[in-house]
């Protein structure tokens, strides 16, 4: 990954982003997105229907923009790998313990606590997926 320490302790702080992908049109279509560094990997989460996920496997070219509460913001220029199958449930359950920086229990979704295998059944309920991001460039100022 391209990102440099200081880039990944900004994403691990601030984990909403613009997920910025490229329609059929041409025109850059943005979409609010978690995102955090897994196992050094760059991953945020979709689900099989989505838009952007229809749109990613026509250009799998991807800009994310991370931003603060302040000025702080980077920009995050990558091709995208997109992780299916029978383990994106485990998949998802892992991104979810690194962006609501809980290792072990229940874990918020929808506005209620799931217990781990009742998340791992819905994650397979919605065909969610994991968006992986290989960084080609990121810049900003963080």
């Amino acid at each position: 990954m391209a990102l440099d320490e200081k880039q990944r302790q900004f994403v691990a702080e601030h984990a909403s982003a613009a997920m910025i992908t490229v329609g059929a049109d041409g025109m850059p279509k943005p979409a609010r997105v978690g995102v955090a560094v897994v196992d050094g990997q760059l991953w945020s989460s979709g689900t099989q229907d989505r838009a952007r996920t229809k749109r990613l496997r026509r250009n799998p070219n991807c800009t994310l923009f991370v931003w603060d509460e302040g000025f702080a913001w980077l920009g995050i220029e990558s091709t995208v790998t997109i992780l299916e199958g029978p383990d994106a449930p485990e998949l998802n359950l892992r991104l979810f313990r690194v962006m609501q920086k809980r290792p072990s229990g229940p874990l918020s979704w929808f506005g209620g606590e799931m217990e781990e295998p009742a998340f791992l059944d819905a994650m397979s309920a919605e065909g969610r997926l994991i968006y992986q991001f290989d960084v080609t460039r990121a810049y900003g100022m963080v």
